[in-house]
């Protein structure tokens, strides 16, 4: 997301980040639920972040010690112009006792953004629109237009359309419930107007409990000007809070919907943009990234996560799951192929092909050609030019040289129960079916290992290898049976 710079003043943001969400049921904070693949709060963060602000401060409440960590540990990466610091809320007495805490940290120069940690989706620009409305001089909301504004605050407006206060759906009359333009919650004030109405604030409504809202009405009766940028029902989902596994569930769809379509504007051919997931790299706060050439084709049920770069004229068959890697061109992904760089990645040639059923763990360098067929794993081990492993394998910390034919069955047996040891088999060597190489140990280049051998010294190049077992045969002898 570029950065931008939203506002002349010093601008600090509040993220209300206190709820519990019983409704998530879960053990977790609400604000570190995942979507996308990492926190929402990742999600809030980031954005805040590219508004460069000089300060954030976090009011949290439920597993404070958990969001304080979680800020701490991934501020430098989401908000690196910002001093992030947090204040407790407990008990949760409503979003204006959270603005009453958060007050004394806000720089009285300074304009001020609230925003919610479980409203992961607005956009920069329409925070950047909220900001600029404010310019250190008016108040600022971000408000929806809704179809069914059922649940949420009203904006109230006289007849030349000013905004005169917000009213809670609770506390409001039925004349002011047919009102379609709602309360976002996200806000944007002058500091030095904002700390006296959070002195004047109460809880006299129907929840008992001090609205940040009723600051609206005194802008008001003070002369402050209150202006909103206002979203349309179709962009509703910026604004939609989370606070339950089928919210989320919808807002997680919204979410892979929108990489979807900015997939296919830059041509890539997704079957199905409904079922499409990019996910970030597990534990990371920052987004996962999708990097296509021309004419890549991808099937349904696919899920990318972390950094994937596909090369021109690939596809990616239906069902597969692939992180951190990068895919060379023309290159196929049978169906429900396994590929996880975690953090040493992985790397696949021109013309690969992959699966269907395959396994690529961190590690994998697969130069042009390489076929990698059903059910074979390969972790932390080269294939030069046209090395084939086409089924039931396992090849582990080995170096394996150009057009190399490793058979059904053959594994490479690369731990001693203490360390890993490397196999190394050069050129034009074939790999006989139920093979085991005894890592460390070289095969030489052109050579052949029999079917069902075990191979635990390195062989010269040229030569045929056979480990057998006699065969032994005992004639008239039959099977037990149970008595």
């Amino acid at each position: 997301m570029p950065s931008t710079q939203a506002s002349a003043y010093p601008l600090t943001v509040v993220v209300l980040a206190a709820g519990k969400g019983t409704r998530m049921k879960s053990r977790a904070p609400k604000v570190l639920q995942l979507l996308g693949g990492r926190a929402m709060l990742a999600h809030v963060l980031q954005v805040c972040g590219s508004l460069n602000p000089a300060k954030l401060v976090m009011v949290t409440g439920h597993s404070a010690p958990l969001v304080n960590q979680y800020v701490a540990q991934h501020a430098p990466a989401l908000l690196p112009t910002a001093h992030c610091q947090s204040v407790l809320q407990e008990p949760q007495n409503g979003t204006g006792h959270a603005a009453q805490l958060a007050a004394p940290e806000l720089p009285d120069d300074a304009v001020v953004l609230i925003t919610m940690g479980d409203v992961p989706l607005v956009s920069a620009e329409a925070l950047q629109a909220v900001i600029g409305l404010c310019d250190n001089q008016r108040v600022a909301l971000l408000t929806v237009s809704l179809n069914d504004p059922s649940g949420y605050g009203r904006i109230v407006r006289n007849d030349q359309g000013q905004i005169q206060g917000i009213v809670e759906h609770k506390d409001a009359t039925a004349e002011q419930r047919m009102i379609r333009e709602i309360n976002s919650g996200i806000m944007a004030f002058p500091v030095r107007l904002l700390k006296p109405w959070l002195r004047q604030l109460d809880n006299h409504n129907a929840q008992q409990e001090f609205y940040l809202t009723d600051v609206i009405a005194m802008a008001v009766r003070d002369g402050v000007e209150v202006q909103s940028h206002c979203l349309s029902d179709a962009q509703a989902w910026q604004v939609a809070g989370i606070n339950s596994p089928a919210q989320l569930a919808q807002l997680e769809r919204q979410y892979q919907l929108m990489q979807a379509h900015q997939l296919l504007e830059q041509g890539v051919r997704l079957a199905d943009p409904t079922r499409f997931d990019l996910r970030a790299a597990v534990g990371s706060p920052l987004p996962g990234s999708l990097e296509c050439g021309s004419d890549v084709e991808i099937d349904v049920g696919c899920i990318f996560s972390g950094t994937v770069r596909i090369g021109t004229g690939s596809r990616v068959s239906a069902y597969c799951h692939i992180s951190q890697a990068e895919l060379g061109e023309d290159t196929v992904i049978q169906p429900f192929t396994h590929i996880d760089g975690e953090q040493a990645g992985i790397s696949i040639g021109q013309q690969g092909r992959i699966g269907p059923f395959a396994r690529l763990r961190p590690g994998a360098r697969l130069a042009d050609d390489v076929h990698i067929g059903n059910f074979v794993e390969v972790k932390n081990s080269s294939l030069a030019q046209g090395a084939k492993a086409n089924h039931l394998a396992y090849l582990g910390d080995a170096v394996v040289g150009e057009r190399v034919n490793y058979g059904a069955g053959a594994i490479t047996a690369n731990y001693d129960g203490a360390n890993k040891h490397t196999t190394t088999i050069e050129h034009d060597v074939h790999i006989g079916s139920n093979s085991v190489l005894v890592a460390p140990v070289m095969i030489g280049a052109g050579s052949t290992v029999g079917a069902g051998s075990t191979i635990s010294k390195d062989t010269p190049a040229q030569s045929l290898v056979v480990t057998r077992a006699k065969a032994i045969t005992i004639e008239g002898w039959s099977r037990p049976t149970k008595k």
